[in-house]
């Protein structure tokens, strides 16, 4: 649930809140508060030696006892993050402090950071920071001792004007609304989040907020030759299929972009089996499909000008008398043979078959691809940055800015045309997998083999997609990771 987003007539600690929470930045902690309160906050900060590091936060109760009121110091931390990522990481932990102390009603100030002049952008990151840190899975949970219950059910802005406050609350509702929808879908157990079940998510989806959808299944994938796709999913009993949901604005829409997402929604490796340590949480491999999804969810609750479609090809990578196998050569949608030397690298057959599907029927200005697609990515980045590869310097510098301003971590990496010949086979067109070495950036160059001519890019989200341990904003398990990169992408889209 969406917490309703309210303007606050006077100042922060006249508004009507369980508890309060302003902003601070390190060095400057007791000017976030002002008024009579300041020296006792002030104090407190001595006492307790608090520095307004990122996500550190100061509880500070004050009045009488019978009108005992909270107020929460939350850290900014210092500029060398992102001005989203900052407000993100300190609205988080606040909204789990005054969640902890079971308040369903906060009032909130307007961060004022020295680099963001766009108040609807902070007060945006305030709600998505709020609404994202306090998100929990509990689909499945009978009961949880082990975390208050109480859910925040309004965030009160003070210090912002009334219509700020307004657009900013639809758009942050829209945008958190999709990060969760993705998390969702990726920390859901494989036997509800197959194929099947991700086509029925992405339908309710789709009626809940009028969006077109269509899904081509086994029969349609023969037609249209997906030879690739369809032998990822031939080991298993659930069959494969492809899910295209499209927003298109009633006005016309500036651009068409489309957004691929990789929909393994369970990766056993195949005949190349992951060990069981590796298996255990490869039901998120399909965080690439959720992330699309999410996004033009997002995209449609903001009414923006700029047409969106996300495509997520889904499937099931198992081991069956039936599975696809080391050695064998398949043919993709595009014509193109693949020898595959490694089932476990089917991530980029089914994208191949999307991509090219993608371009050939739905002709977008823009696509990007987004998938948990190397485990070299996260060797190189590590588990919260994404990398971005494409041919393309200006929509690199699109999605690097969009990065920045959605708070997520992105790093370009290259695609260098000497790799090529690591995907060399004696007896295809192409193997599916190169040298250890650079393995990120082969994936990257197979890929681009089938997104043809246009403009292109690729996300490998594997790092970000599924957290082991709990980060103050994503959480732990699924974070919806590369959902706010592609909202800002069609919202600077609609913009051009």
């Amino acid at each position: 649930m969406i917490p309703r987003v309210l303007h606050a007539r006077g100042s922060l600690l006249d508004a009507a809140a369980d508890v309060h929470v302003a902003f601070a930045e390190p060095g400057h902690e007791a000017r976030a508060v002002e008024g009579p309160l300041r020296a006792l906050v002030a104090a407190e900060i001595r006492r307790r030696g608090y520095r307004a590091r990122a996500g550190a936060v100061l509880a500070v109760d004050h009045g009488e006892a019978r009108r005992r009121r909270t107020l929460v110091l939350a850290g900014l931390g210092e500029p060398d993050r992102g001005e989203v990522e900052r407000i993100h990481l300190a609205a988080a932990a606040a909204a789990r402090e005054a969640a902890g102390r079971r308040a369903k009603r906060i009032a909130v100030a307007t961060p004022s950071l020295a680099g963001l002049d766009d108040q609807v952008l902070a007060v945006r990151a305030v709600v998505e920071g709020v609404v994202l840190g306090t998100y929990r899975f509990e689909r499945f949970r009978a009961n949880d001792d082990d975390a208050p219950r109480t859910r925040i059910e309004r965030i009160v802005v003070a210090g912002a004007p009334r219509e700020v406050v307004r657009e900013a609350g639809a758009a942050a509702s829209a945008t958190a609304g999709g990060v969760a929808l993705a998390r969702d879908l990726v920390n859901a157990p494989p036997a509800d989040a197959d194929p099947a079940g991700i086509e029925r998510a992405a339908r309710a989806m789709a009626a809940e907020r009028g969006l077109r959808i269509r899904v081509l299944g086994r029969s349609a994938l023969e037609r249209e030759k997906m030879g690739a796709l369809l032998a990822v999913g031939q080991g298993s009993d659930v069959e494969p299929r492809l899910v295209h949901v499209a927003w298109r604005p009633g006005r016309r829409a500036r651009r068409r972009l489309a957004f691929v997402g990789k929909g393994i929604t369970f990766d056993s490796g195949g005949y190349d089996l992951k060990s069981p340590a590796n298996m255990l949480t490869m039901k998120c491999d399909m965080a690439g499909g959720a992330a699309v999804l999410g996004a033009v969810a997002a995209v449609a609750g903001l009414d923006l000008p700029v047409e969106v479609h996300a495509v997520v090809p889904l499937a099931e990578n198992l081991v069956s008398g039936g599975a696809y196998k080391p050695g064998d050569v398949l043919r993709s949608r595009a014509g193109r043979t693949i020898e595959i030397n490694n089932t476990d690298a089917e991530g980029r057959l089914a994208l191949a078959d999307a991509l090219d599907w993608t371009r050939d029927r739905l002709g977008p200005d823009v696509t990007v691809d987004v998938a948990t697609l190397t485990g070299a990515c996260v060797v190189a980045l590590g588990p919260l940055a994404a990398g971005l590869m494409t041919p393309d310097d200006s929509l690199a510098d699109d999605l690097l800015a969009a990065a920045r301003r959605a708070g997520e971590k992105l790093w370009r990496l290259p695609l260098y045309p000497e790799y090529e010949e690591h995907l060399k086979s004696d007896i295809a067109d192409m193997r599916n997998t190169g040298k250890r070495e650079g393995g990120a950036l082969t994936a990257g160059l197979f890929l681009r083999r089938f997104a043809g001519d246009g403009r292109w890019a690729h996300l490998d989200i594997a790092g970000p997609a599924f957290l082991d341990s709990a980060h103050p904003f994503w959480g732990k398990g699924g974070t919806g990771a590369a959902v706010l990169t592609l909202v800002e992408l069609a919202r600077r889209a609609s913009k051009d």
